[in-house]
């Protein structure tokens, strides 16, 4: 019987890099000073409350919320927040971040945050009360939407690549997008509580494919194409501005220089003399 692999490699890990390490142990350090706080040192609630996303209170100039909100996890009563964010970053990141470097990951981590809660902002101000109220809590917070978009870019990053959930299921890499599709969905229809919210990890699926879906990502390939329109635009119309301005000049180009038929005056030399020789 061959020997079993349990090394990290055989189920889907890799050692992360200093981006994603950073990250993972910035989230731990944060989550660890709340919990401490609120659980032992008699800290108020609304402490943490301060630094959570409200759309409410967003809209009405508490733009920081937006900011801190993802960097934060549950302090109190369970550890599976916090477990599954860094789990997340260990399974997805680290072939990411080796693909794209540390900067890039971190970018999309933070920008796929954004837009993933900020499309949760959109739906909470655009539906009825009643189903606003069911989908999207009054304070949310939480890195959960960046992981979505976290594996869903590393599902179209590496194609026909397996994944190891749980470190037991093997998955590949369109079993993984639909695993996560029909997870959102399966939250939302059966009403979950959850501190991000039900709608924002939809925000984080689309952010995965839109900033982290190729080299260059979707959006990143409509921009070039835009920008190289613009210049075409440009081009033709600086072509089409120099061809009035020569049909309405009144002067035009002659050839000049001498042609083949052309003659040098009798009786002279190119030196200028008269061609006679003195004796």
């Amino acid at each position: 019987m061959p020997p079993q692999d349990f090394s990290p490699r055989a189920f889907g890990l890799m050692k992360p890099r200093r981006g994603v390490a950073g990250l993972m142990i910035a989230l731990g350090a944060i989550w660890l000073m709340f919990a401490l706080a609120l659980n032992w040192a008699g800290a108020s609630e609304e402490v943490f409350l301060l630094f959570c996303g409200n759309t409410e209170r967003i809209l009405h100039g508490e733009v920081w919320r937006l900011f801190t909100a993802p960097l934060l996890h549950v302090p109190s009563g369970s550890i599976g927040h916090i477990l599954w964010a860094v789990l997340g970053l260990l399974f997805f990141a680290p072939q990411l971040e080796e693909r794209w470097g540390a900067a890039r990951f971190l970018r999309f981590f933070f920008i796929s945050n954004l837009i993933a809660y900020g499309f949760q902002m959109l739906c909470d101000v655009v539906l009825p009360a009643t189903v606003a109220h069911k989908l999207v809590p009054e304070y949310w917070f939480g890195s959960i939407p960046a992981l979505e978009a976290t594996a869903i870019a590393w599902a179209l990053t590496f194609r026909g690549q397996t994944v190891r959930l749980w470190f037991v299921l093997p998955v590949t890499s369109t079993g993984l997008v639909i695993f996560i599709a029909a997870l959102s969905v399966l939250r939302i229809i059966a009403g979950e509580s959850s501190a991000e919210g039900l709608l924002s990890p939809i925000g984080g699926m689309f952010a995965g494919w839109l900033i982290g879906g190729g080299t260059p990502s979707p959006l990143r390939r409509a921009y070039l194409k835009l920008r190289l329109a613009q210049l075409d635009r440009e081009a033709a119309s600086g072509a089409r501005a120099r061809a009035a301005r020569r049909a309405a000049s009144p002067f035009r180009v002659l050839e000049g220089g001498k042609g083949h038929d052309s003659h040098e005056p009798e009786g002279h030399d190119d030196d200028g003399s008269n061609g006679k020789l003195l004796h």
